[in-house]
């Protein structure tokens, strides 16, 4: 699950990344002094609607991945239901 680690990772960067943008620019303009919990939540927003943009080709690879896997998985479950209906 390649994939599914290299995704992860780039939201948490992205997260990280929207978090300290979102903290710089407040204290910036709040004299330094941040709400955090409100910061976290704007950040988690922004990463949320940049990852649909930014991270699109990596969730379409992931897609690929869990499909063809699933579909083994299909398949590997009616060999063995066939199997079993002809004993």
């Amino acid at each position: 699950m390649k994939e599914f680690a290299v995704y992860t990772l780039m939201r948490v960067v992205l997260f990280l990344g929207a978090l300290g943008i979102t903290v710089g620019i407040w204290a910036a303009f709040a004299d330094g002094s941040v709400q955090m919990i409100w910061a976290v939540v704007i950040a988690f927003l922004i990463s949320g609607a940049a990852s649909l943009f930014l991270l699109n080709p990596q969730r379409e690879r992931f897609a690929r991945v869990v499909q063809t896997r699933a579909e083994k998985a299909s398949k590997k479950f009616d060999e063995a239901r066939a199997r079993e209906d002809d004993q």
